[in-house]
Protein backbone atom coordinates (compact mmCIF):
# COMPACT_ATOMS: atom_id res chain seq x y z
CA UNK A 1 0.00 0.00 0.00
CA UNK A 2 2.79 2.29 0.58
CA UNK A 3 4.53 1.56 -2.60
CA UNK A 4 1.51 2.89 -4.45
CA UNK A 5 1.14 5.86 -2.56
CA UNK A 6 2.21 9.33 -4.04
CA UNK A 7 3.56 12.45 -2.07
CA UNK A 8 1.20 14.78 -4.10
CA UNK A 9 0.09 18.54 -2.40
CA UNK A 10 -3.10 18.62 -1.25
CA UNK A 11 -4.35 22.20 -2.54
CA UNK A 12 -6.26 24.09 -0.09
CA UNK A 13 -9.23 25.88 -0.57
CA UNK A 14 -9.58 29.25 -1.42
CA UNK A 15 -11.28 30.64 1.58
CA UNK A 16 -13.11 33.87 1.34
CA UNK A 17 -11.33 36.75 2.68
CA UNK A 18 -13.04 39.24 4.81
CA UNK A 19 -12.95 42.78 3.57
CA UNK A 20 -10.75 44.19 5.70
CA UNK A 21 -8.26 41.66 5.91
CA UNK A 22 -5.64 43.02 3.53
CA UNK A 23 -5.98 46.65 5.60
CA UNK A 24 -5.47 45.35 8.77
CA UNK A 25 -2.62 43.07 8.01
CA UNK A 26 -0.96 46.14 6.51
CA UNK A 27 -1.55 47.94 9.09
CA UNK A 28 1.18 46.59 11.45
CA UNK A 29 3.52 47.27 8.98
CA UNK A 30 2.21 51.16 8.00
CA UNK A 31 4.93 52.56 9.64
CA UNK A 32 8.33 50.83 9.81
CA UNK A 33 11.16 52.17 11.31
CA UNK A 34 13.51 53.54 8.88
CA UNK A 35 17.13 53.06 8.87
CA UNK A 36 19.13 56.08 9.54
CA UNK A 37 22.87 56.92 9.50
CA UNK A 38 24.91 59.86 11.12
CA UNK A 39 25.02 62.98 10.03
CA UNK A 40 21.23 63.07 9.45
CA UNK A 41 18.67 65.78 9.08
CA UNK A 42 14.92 65.34 9.77
CA UNK A 43 11.96 68.04 9.26
CA UNK A 44 8.61 67.00 10.46
CA UNK A 45 5.84 68.98 10.09
CA UNK A 46 1.81 68.39 10.89
CA UNK A 47 -0.74 70.44 9.47
CA UNK A 48 -4.21 70.27 11.31
CA UNK A 49 -6.72 69.45 8.77
CA UNK A 50 -10.95 69.75 8.18
CA UNK A 51 -11.51 66.75 6.35
CA UNK A 52 -12.21 68.38 3.12
CA UNK A 53 -8.19 69.17 3.58
CA UNK A 54 -7.54 66.19 3.83
CA UNK A 55 -9.04 65.10 0.41
CA UNK A 56 -7.79 67.93 -1.27
CA UNK A 57 -4.20 67.30 0.27
CA UNK A 58 -4.80 63.98 -0.51
CA UNK A 59 -4.70 64.71 -4.32
CA UNK A 60 -2.00 67.03 -4.26
CA UNK A 61 0.20 64.69 -2.67
CA UNK A 62 -1.03 62.22 -5.52
CA UNK A 63 -0.13 64.98 -8.03
CA UNK A 64 3.37 65.67 -6.43
CA UNK A 65 4.49 61.98 -6.99
CA UNK A 66 3.48 61.68 -10.21
CA UNK A 67 5.38 64.85 -10.78
CA UNK A 68 8.44 63.09 -9.78
CA UNK A 69 7.27 59.89 -11.71
CA UNK A 70 7.00 57.91 -9.27
CA UNK A 71 3.16 56.11 -8.11
CA UNK A 72 0.86 57.87 -5.30
CA UNK A 73 -0.49 56.67 -2.29
CA UNK A 74 -3.44 54.23 -2.75
CA UNK A 75 -6.78 55.02 -2.75
CA UNK A 76 -7.79 54.21 0.87
CA UNK A 77 -3.84 54.52 1.81
CA UNK A 78 -3.32 56.73 4.78
CA UNK A 79 0.18 56.75 4.85
CA UNK A 80 3.42 57.02 1.59
CA UNK A 81 6.81 57.39 1.06
CA UNK A 82 8.53 58.98 -1.66
CA UNK A 83 11.91 58.84 -2.37
CA UNK A 84 12.92 62.92 -2.81
CA UNK A 85 15.97 64.84 -2.63
CA UNK A 86 18.62 62.28 -2.18
CA UNK A 87 16.17 61.18 1.01
CA UNK A 88 12.77 60.04 1.60
CA UNK A 89 9.32 62.44 2.32
CA UNK A 90 6.82 60.46 4.30
CA UNK A 91 3.30 61.63 4.35
CA UNK A 92 0.67 60.35 6.51
CA UNK A 93 -3.07 61.32 7.17
CA UNK A 94 -4.56 60.86 10.59
CA UNK A 95 -7.67 61.33 12.21
CA UNK A 96 -7.71 65.86 12.26
CA UNK A 97 -4.28 66.08 10.74
CA UNK A 98 -1.80 65.47 8.52
CA UNK A 99 2.18 65.25 8.33
CA UNK A 100 4.78 65.44 6.17
CA UNK A 101 8.77 64.15 7.51
CA UNK A 102 11.84 64.40 5.29
CA UNK A 103 15.02 62.40 6.00
CA UNK A 104 17.76 63.14 3.84
CA UNK A 105 21.67 63.68 4.24
CA UNK A 106 22.77 66.70 6.83
CA UNK A 107 24.74 68.96 4.75
CA UNK A 108 27.52 69.78 7.61
CA UNK A 109 28.69 66.91 11.15
CA UNK A 110 28.10 69.70 13.12
CA UNK A 111 24.34 70.02 14.62
CA UNK A 112 22.02 72.27 13.14
CA UNK A 113 24.04 73.42 10.50
CA UNK A 114 22.83 74.76 6.95
CA UNK A 115 19.62 72.97 5.84
CA UNK A 116 20.47 70.52 2.60
CA UNK A 117 18.86 72.50 -0.21
CA UNK A 118 17.10 69.26 -1.46
CA UNK A 119 14.28 69.74 0.54
CA UNK A 120 10.93 69.09 -0.60
CA UNK A 121 9.74 72.19 1.64
CA UNK A 122 10.34 75.09 -0.49
CA UNK A 123 8.03 77.34 -2.24
CA UNK A 124 6.72 74.83 -4.62
CA UNK A 125 5.19 72.81 -1.30
CA UNK A 126 1.50 73.34 -0.41
CA UNK A 127 0.21 73.12 3.14
CA UNK A 128 -2.79 71.21 3.68
CA UNK A 129 -3.91 73.23 6.48
CA UNK A 130 -2.34 75.63 9.62
CA UNK A 131 0.25 74.63 10.73
CA UNK A 132 1.16 72.91 14.50
CA UNK A 133 4.15 71.19 14.65
CA UNK A 134 7.19 71.62 12.94
CA UNK A 135 10.73 70.10 14.19
CA UNK A 136 14.09 69.74 12.94
CA UNK A 137 15.97 66.84 14.48
CA UNK A 138 19.49 66.08 13.69
CA UNK A 139 21.23 63.28 14.05
CA UNK A 140 25.27 63.22 14.17
CA UNK A 141 28.11 60.91 15.63
CA UNK A 142 29.24 61.35 18.79
CA UNK A 143 29.97 65.38 19.61
CA UNK A 144 33.73 66.13 20.95
CA UNK A 145 32.48 69.28 22.80
CA UNK A 146 29.70 70.96 24.25
CA UNK A 147 29.75 73.34 21.58
CA UNK A 148 26.20 71.98 20.92
CA UNK A 149 24.30 73.46 23.98
CA UNK A 150 24.80 76.67 22.49
CA UNK A 151 21.69 76.24 20.58
CA UNK A 152 19.80 75.49 23.17
CA UNK A 153 17.94 77.61 26.26
CA UNK A 154 19.62 75.96 29.89
CA UNK A 155 16.27 76.87 31.25
CA UNK A 156 14.20 74.23 29.61
CA UNK A 157 16.87 72.16 28.65
CA UNK A 158 16.37 67.95 28.61
CA UNK A 159 19.42 66.08 27.81
CA UNK A 160 18.89 62.03 28.22
CA UNK A 161 20.51 59.27 27.63
CA UNK A 162 18.78 56.22 25.92
CA UNK A 163 18.79 52.46 24.59
CA UNK A 164 21.37 52.00 27.34
CA UNK A 165 23.37 54.92 27.11
CA UNK A 166 23.77 53.65 23.40
CA UNK A 167 23.15 57.43 22.39
CA UNK A 168 22.45 60.90 23.54
CA UNK A 169 19.52 63.16 22.78
CA UNK A 170 18.68 66.70 23.83
CA UNK A 171 16.16 69.40 23.65
CA UNK A 172 14.55 72.66 24.62
CA UNK A 173 10.88 72.48 23.03
CA UNK A 174 11.30 75.99 21.98
CA UNK A 175 11.41 77.09 18.46
CA UNK A 176 14.27 78.68 16.79
CA UNK A 177 14.24 81.62 13.98
CA UNK A 178 12.88 79.48 11.26
CA UNK A 179 10.05 78.26 13.94
CA UNK A 180 11.46 74.87 13.89
CA UNK A 181 11.91 72.70 17.35
CA UNK A 182 15.48 71.26 17.53
CA UNK A 183 15.87 67.64 18.37
CA UNK A 184 20.01 66.55 18.66
CA UNK A 185 20.79 62.57 19.04
CA UNK A 186 24.03 61.47 18.94
CA UNK A 187 24.31 58.28 18.01
CA UNK A 188 27.51 56.53 20.60
CA UNK A 189 26.76 52.68 18.97
CA UNK A 190 23.56 52.53 17.69
CA UNK A 191 22.75 50.49 14.96
CA UNK A 192 20.81 52.29 12.04
CA UNK A 193 17.66 50.68 12.87
CA UNK A 194 18.20 51.87 16.47
CA UNK A 195 18.52 55.41 15.57
CA UNK A 196 15.34 55.50 13.11
CA UNK A 197 13.53 54.01 16.09
CA UNK A 198 14.69 56.18 18.22
CA UNK A 199 14.20 59.58 15.66
CA UNK A 200 10.92 58.10 15.33
CA UNK A 201 9.75 58.25 18.46
CA UNK A 202 11.02 61.19 19.30
CA UNK A 203 9.39 62.38 16.47
CA UNK A 204 6.12 61.55 18.09
CA UNK A 205 6.39 62.55 21.29
CA UNK A 206 6.65 65.99 20.13
CA UNK A 207 4.11 65.95 17.43
CA UNK A 208 1.81 64.09 20.17
CA UNK A 209 2.50 66.18 23.16
CA UNK A 210 1.87 69.71 21.07
CA UNK A 211 -2.38 68.01 20.30
CA UNK A 212 -2.48 66.60 23.71
CA UNK A 213 -2.05 70.47 24.83
CA UNK A 214 -4.54 71.34 22.95
CA UNK A 215 -7.60 70.45 25.45
CA UNK A 216 -5.73 73.11 27.68
CA UNK A 217 -6.62 75.44 26.03
CA UNK A 218 -10.08 74.18 25.61
CA UNK A 219 -10.53 73.88 28.91
CA UNK A 220 -9.14 76.98 29.74
CA UNK A 221 -11.97 78.87 27.30
CA UNK A 222 -14.67 76.83 28.60
CA UNK A 223 -13.61 78.17 32.95
CA UNK A 224 -15.33 81.50 32.12
CA UNK A 225 -18.53 79.83 30.81
CA UNK A 226 -18.95 76.83 33.45
CA UNK A 227 -18.13 79.73 36.12
CA UNK A 228 -21.22 81.85 34.62
CA UNK A 229 -23.87 78.81 34.46
CA UNK A 230 -23.23 77.66 37.94
CA UNK A 231 -23.69 81.50 39.59
CA UNK A 232 -27.05 81.38 37.01
CA UNK A 233 -27.84 77.87 38.75
CA UNK A 234 -27.30 78.81 42.42
CA UNK A 235 -29.59 82.03 41.90
CA UNK A 236 -32.48 79.59 40.29
CA UNK A 237 -31.84 77.42 43.32
CA UNK A 238 -32.36 80.13 45.55
CA UNK A 239 -35.62 81.30 43.72
CA UNK A 240 -37.20 77.83 43.78
CA UNK A 241 -37.21 78.11 47.28
CA UNK A 242 -38.95 81.25 47.42
CA UNK A 243 -41.34 81.00 44.40
CA UNK A 244 -44.95 79.72 44.62
CA UNK A 245 -47.42 79.53 41.67
CA UNK A 246 -47.75 77.28 38.11
CA UNK A 247 -46.43 80.41 36.04
CA UNK A 248 -43.65 81.21 38.08
CA UNK A 249 -42.80 77.49 38.03
CA UNK A 250 -42.78 77.37 34.63
CA UNK A 251 -40.68 80.61 34.20
CA UNK A 252 -37.98 79.37 36.35
CA UNK A 253 -38.42 75.64 34.68
CA UNK A 254 -37.86 77.63 31.56
CA UNK A 255 -34.91 78.78 32.70
CA UNK A 256 -33.39 75.99 33.62
CA UNK A 257 -34.04 74.21 30.41
CA UNK A 258 -31.93 77.04 28.46
CA UNK A 259 -29.08 76.48 31.18
CA UNK A 260 -29.14 73.05 30.46
CA UNK A 261 -29.60 73.45 26.85
CA UNK A 262 -26.38 76.11 27.11
CA UNK A 263 -24.00 73.17 29.03
CA UNK A 264 -24.64 70.53 27.09
CA UNK A 265 -24.12 72.29 24.13
CA UNK A 266 -20.39 73.44 25.51
CA UNK A 267 -19.98 69.70 26.51
CA UNK A 268 -20.52 68.41 23.17
CA UNK A 269 -18.21 70.48 21.46
CA UNK A 270 -15.58 69.85 24.33
CA UNK A 271 -16.28 66.59 24.21
CA UNK A 272 -14.11 65.33 21.39
CA UNK A 273 -10.88 67.69 22.13
CA UNK A 274 -10.83 66.17 25.75
CA UNK A 275 -10.88 62.82 24.41
CA UNK A 276 -7.92 63.37 21.76
CA UNK A 277 -6.06 64.98 24.53
CA UNK A 278 -6.08 61.94 26.83
CA UNK A 279 -5.54 59.78 23.72
CA UNK A 280 -2.54 61.73 22.55
CA UNK A 281 -1.24 62.12 26.19
CA UNK A 282 -1.33 57.85 26.41
CA UNK A 283 0.71 57.60 23.47
CA UNK A 284 3.32 60.40 24.78
CA UNK A 285 3.52 58.19 27.89
CA UNK A 286 3.59 55.31 25.79
CA UNK A 287 6.61 56.66 23.83
CA UNK A 288 8.91 57.95 26.32
CA UNK A 289 8.36 54.23 28.26
CA UNK A 290 10.07 52.79 25.34
CA UNK A 291 12.55 55.13 25.14
CA UNK A 292 14.47 53.87 27.66
CA UNK A 293 15.73 56.87 28.93
CA UNK A 294 17.98 58.16 31.53
CA UNK A 295 18.40 61.57 32.49
CA UNK A 296 22.88 63.12 32.09
CA UNK A 297 24.16 63.98 34.88
CA UNK A 298 23.45 67.41 35.68
CA UNK A 299 20.08 67.82 33.67
CA UNK A 300 16.92 67.53 33.33
CA UNK A 301 15.37 64.43 31.59
CA UNK A 302 12.30 64.62 28.85
CA UNK A 303 10.31 62.14 31.21
CA UNK A 304 10.90 64.57 34.05
CA UNK A 305 10.61 68.08 31.95
CA UNK A 306 6.89 67.31 30.19
CA UNK A 307 5.70 65.09 33.31
CA UNK A 308 5.78 68.30 35.03
CA UNK A 309 3.94 70.26 32.49
CA UNK A 310 1.62 67.71 30.54
CA UNK A 311 0.71 66.25 33.68
CA UNK A 312 -1.01 69.11 35.39
CA UNK A 313 -2.27 70.10 31.09
CA UNK A 314 -4.16 66.75 31.46
CA UNK A 315 -5.76 66.74 35.09
CA UNK A 316 -6.83 70.37 34.30
CA UNK A 317 -8.89 68.95 31.08
CA UNK A 318 -10.15 65.79 33.48
CA UNK A 319 -11.11 68.90 36.17
CA UNK A 320 -12.96 70.64 34.03
CA UNK A 321 -14.84 67.55 32.26
CA UNK A 322 -15.94 66.63 35.82
CA UNK A 323 -16.96 69.85 36.70
CA UNK A 324 -19.29 69.85 33.52
CA UNK A 325 -20.75 66.48 34.47
CA UNK A 326 -21.40 67.69 37.90
CA UNK A 327 -22.97 70.34 36.84
CA UNK A 328 -25.24 68.82 34.49
CA UNK A 329 -26.40 66.38 37.01
CA UNK A 330 -27.09 69.18 39.33
CA UNK A 331 -28.87 70.71 36.53
CA UNK A 332 -31.18 67.45 35.96
CA UNK A 333 -32.00 67.91 40.01
CA UNK A 334 -32.78 71.30 39.99
CA UNK A 335 -34.99 70.72 36.58
CA UNK A 336 -36.31 67.43 37.81
CA UNK A 337 -37.56 69.35 41.42
CA UNK A 338 -39.32 71.81 39.31
CA UNK A 339 -41.08 69.69 36.81
CA UNK A 340 -42.13 67.85 40.17
CA UNK A 341 -43.52 71.33 41.48
CA UNK A 342 -44.71 72.36 38.08
CA UNK A 343 -46.90 68.84 37.92
CA UNK A 344 -47.99 69.41 40.99
CA UNK A 345 -49.15 72.95 40.67
CA UNK A 346 -51.25 71.59 37.20
CA UNK A 347 -52.46 68.44 39.24
CA UNK A 348 -54.15 70.96 41.60
CA UNK A 349 -55.50 73.51 38.90
CA UNK A 350 -57.36 70.45 36.96
CA UNK A 351 -58.75 69.19 40.46
CA UNK A 352 -60.23 72.28 40.80
CA UNK A 353 -61.37 72.26 37.03
CA UNK A 354 -62.83 69.14 37.37
CA UNK A 355 -64.74 69.81 40.74
CA UNK A 356 -65.97 73.29 38.97
CA UNK A 357 -67.12 70.86 36.20
CA UNK A 358 -68.92 68.47 38.60
CA UNK A 359 -70.53 71.27 40.50
CA UNK A 360 -71.96 72.67 36.97
CA UNK A 361 -72.87 69.07 36.17
CA UNK A 362 -75.09 68.96 39.29
CA UNK A 363 -76.63 72.20 38.76
CA UNK A 364 -77.44 71.26 35.18
CA UNK A 365 -78.86 67.80 36.42
CA UNK A 366 -81.04 69.48 38.68
CA UNK A 367 -82.13 71.62 35.93
CA UNK A 368 -82.94 68.76 33.79
CA UNK A 369 -84.95 67.26 36.33
CA UNK A 370 -86.90 70.54 36.55
CA UNK A 371 -87.54 70.86 33.32
CA UNK A 372 -88.59 66.83 32.70
CA UNK A 373 -90.87 68.16 35.70
CA UNK A 374 -92.40 70.71 33.98
CA UNK A 375 -92.60 68.93 31.07
CA UNK A 376 -94.50 66.36 32.19
CA UNK A 377 -97.28 68.79 33.50
CA UNK A 378 -97.09 70.83 30.04
CA UNK A 379 -97.46 67.62 28.35
CA UNK A 380 -99.94 66.14 30.61
CA UNK A 381 -102.06 69.68 30.18
CA UNK A 382 -101.98 69.46 26.41
CA UNK A 383 -102.94 65.77 26.46
CA UNK A 384 -105.70 65.80 28.93
CA UNK A 385 -107.26 68.68 27.03
CA UNK A 386 -107.73 66.39 24.00
CA UNK A 387 -109.39 64.14 26.18
CA UNK A 388 -112.06 66.93 26.94
CA UNK A 389 -112.33 67.82 23.40
CA UNK A 390 -112.58 64.11 22.62
CA UNK A 391 -114.94 63.30 25.46
CA UNK A 392 -117.45 66.12 24.55
CA UNK A 393 -117.63 65.31 21.31
CA UNK A 394 -118.87 61.58 22.19
CA UNK A 395 -121.71 62.75 24.59
CA UNK A 396 -122.64 64.81 21.42
CA UNK A 397 -122.87 62.18 18.71
CA UNK A 398 -125.16 60.18 21.73
CA UNK A 399 -123.03 58.05 23.01
CA UNK A 400 -123.82 56.85 26.34
CA UNK A 401 -121.31 58.08 28.78
CA UNK A 402 -120.31 60.08 32.11
CA UNK A 403 -120.17 63.97 31.68
CA UNK A 404 -116.99 64.99 29.84
CA UNK A 405 -115.79 66.69 33.26
CA UNK A 406 -115.70 63.44 35.10
CA UNK A 407 -114.23 61.36 32.35
CA UNK A 408 -111.34 64.62 32.05
CA UNK A 409 -111.06 64.41 35.70
CA UNK A 410 -110.60 60.82 35.97
CA UNK A 411 -108.24 60.95 32.94
CA UNK A 412 -105.89 63.37 34.49
CA UNK A 413 -104.06 60.67 37.14
CA UNK A 414 -103.94 58.32 34.69
CA UNK A 415 -102.12 60.92 31.80
CA UNK A 416 -99.75 62.53 34.61
CA UNK A 417 -98.69 59.39 35.50
CA UNK A 418 -98.30 57.60 31.58
CA UNK A 419 -96.02 60.86 30.69
CA UNK A 420 -94.25 60.54 33.38
CA UNK A 421 -93.52 56.52 32.96
CA UNK A 422 -92.35 57.62 29.27
CA UNK A 423 -90.02 60.68 30.22
CA UNK A 424 -88.70 58.55 32.66
CA UNK A 425 -87.80 55.26 30.20
CA UNK A 426 -86.64 57.74 27.75
CA UNK A 427 -83.60 59.48 30.11
CA UNK A 428 -83.25 55.77 31.18
CA UNK A 429 -82.09 54.54 27.51
CA UNK A 430 -80.20 57.61 27.29
CA UNK A 431 -78.36 57.04 30.05
CA UNK A 432 -77.66 53.45 29.28
CA UNK A 433 -76.50 54.67 25.21
CA UNK A 434 -74.22 56.97 27.48
CA UNK A 435 -72.82 54.28 30.04
CA UNK A 436 -71.76 52.11 26.24
CA UNK A 437 -70.37 54.75 24.42
CA UNK A 438 -67.83 55.53 27.90
CA UNK A 439 -67.27 51.98 27.72
CA UNK A 440 -65.89 51.73 24.46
Amino acid sequence: MGENTKDTASPLPAFKTHPMREAVLGEVHARPFRPLSAPSVILHYAFTTTPEQAAADYDWFSDFCASQGAAGPGKSARHHVLEFGGGTLSWEWHTEFVTYTWHGPAAAADPFGPLPATHPFGVAFRAPGPMLVSTRLDLCKAPASQDWRSHYDPASLTVFKVENGAGLAATDFRPDGDGLTRIVVFNETMTPVQCGALVQRLLEIETYRTLALLGLFEANSRQSDIGAIETELVDLTKSIQDTAGLEENRTLLEQLSRLAAALEAAAAASTYRFAASRAYYEIVLARLRSLGEEAAPGDLSMSAFLGRRLGPAMRTCQALEMRQDKLSEKLARATTLLRTRVDVDLEQQNRSLLESMNRRARVQLRLQQTVEGLSVAAISYYVIGLLSYLAKGVKKAGVPMPGPELTTGLAVPVVVLGIWLIVRRIRSHHAEGAEDESAK
